[in-house]
């Protein structure tokens, strides 16, 4: 009977005990947790100092409302500096405010439109396109109307944010700055604005985004279909290379690809060898999410005939199966890859445009 209570005493004192280091240590538990989006998703915020910059009195002053919640919302949405998105309006049109042609309607002499002052050609042919049209370019749908109005600021704003991300931003903006408008004077005099909007008076640069931050890498994609295609193939992150693997557990460096082209209902050839003619060339520099690239590596490969490939997920970046000894599927830089055969664009097989037209148009 004493045993039976010393027992119990011990027990009681032991629960105590544990309910006092939880009070304690939960809630540096809770802060280290990674946060939860408001649609029931899992995400890692992958917000940072280059997106919750404060605003200088410069920027408040300087800034219409409406405009300066757009550049914040959208910064912070697809990963990019918000005090650079609103440097670029300000130095394109002052925040839509500028009474020059293109701005509001038609286009200014060099063919660019709306108040971020993009080419009718680079947003998606038209100054309003549906967001759902295969390649439409930057072409964007801010305001949830299913249409990327190149004069509607929020479409507009965001179609920027795209841009500068697929090209560099955060990370290395001046690039993705001189992509906008090809003139290193230009990136000076946006860099310089930016200063000015940031109460630090700098321009943030992160250091590289954490792996599991996805969200903003599928937010920049060109199209639905490529976001689809994005989603899957970073989701195989950490699984084994399999040389013949087309997953689930395991892939090659063509499988995962094929596997990720399939998840979005598209058929392309399963191996590297069939992967490399299959899709349209693209130039160097003018590659974009969803595009292969490829390299002569592995046994009887050569500069026409590649037998390695990965998948395009941000300028500079690719998601690649390598190896077996090379470690797990992983995002890593294709940039500094000495050989580097060139990129294509599965997207734009004829094959592939016939299969997109038959996934939007079911009765075709």
């Amino acid at each position: 009977m004493n045993v039976s209570r010393t027992r119990l005493a011990l027990l009681v004192g032991l629960a105590g005990a544990l309910l006092l280091v939880l009070v304690i240590v939960s809630p540096m538990l809770l802060m280290s947790m990674p946060s939860f989006i408001s649609d029931g998703r899992t995400s890692f915020d992958c917000t940072d100092d280059a997106q919750v910059e404060e605003v200088s009195d410069t920027a408040t002053s300087d800034i219409p409302d409406d405009y300066l919640k757009l550049y914040k919302e959208y910064g912070k949405r697809i990963g990019v500096q918000w005090n650079i998105l609103a440097a670029v309006g300000k130095r394109e049109t002052d925040h839509g405010r500028s009474t020059l042609p293109g701005v509001r309607s038609g286009t200014n002499s060099a063919g660019a439109a709306g108040p971020m002052q993009f080419l009718i050609s680079t947003w998606g042919g038209k100054a309003r396109v549906p967001v759902e049209t295969p390649f439409t370019g930057y072409a964007s749908d801010g305001d949830g109307d299913g249409i990327g109005d190149v004069y509607n600021p929020a479409d507009a704003i965001l179609g920027a944010a795209r841009m500068l991300k697929r090209n560099g931003a955060p990370e290395n903006v001046r690039q993705a700055l001189f992509v906008y408008n090809r003139a290193w004077w230009y990136v000076d005099q946006v860099e310089e604005i930016a200063r000015k909007y940031a109460k630090s008076g700098d321009v943030k640069v992160p250091p590289q985004a954490e792996e599991e931050c996805d969200e903003p890498l599928i937010e920049a994609a060109p199209t639905t279909v490529v976001a689809k295609i994005l989603a899957y193939a970073l989701a195989q992150r950490g699984k084994p290379y399999l040389w013949g693997g087309t997953g689930p557990d395991a892939f090659d460096c063509s499988g995962v690809i094929y596997a990720a082209y399939r998840s979005a209902g598209l058929q392309i050839p399963r191996t590297t060898f069939g992967q490399w003619p299959f899709g349209v060339r693209v130039l160097e520099g003018q590659e974009q999410p969803g595009d292969l690239v490829f390299f002569n590596a592995g046994p009887g490969t050569s500069a026409n005939n590649p037998g390695h490939v990965g998948l395009v997920v941000s300028k500079g970046k690719m998601l690649e199966a390598r190896c077996t000894l090379c470690g797990p599927i992983k995002v890593t830089s294709y940039s500094a890859r000495g050989n580097r055969i060139g990129f294509t664009r599965p997207l734009q097989n004829p094959a592939v445009l016939d299969q997109l037209q038959k996934l939007q148009n079911p009765a075709l």
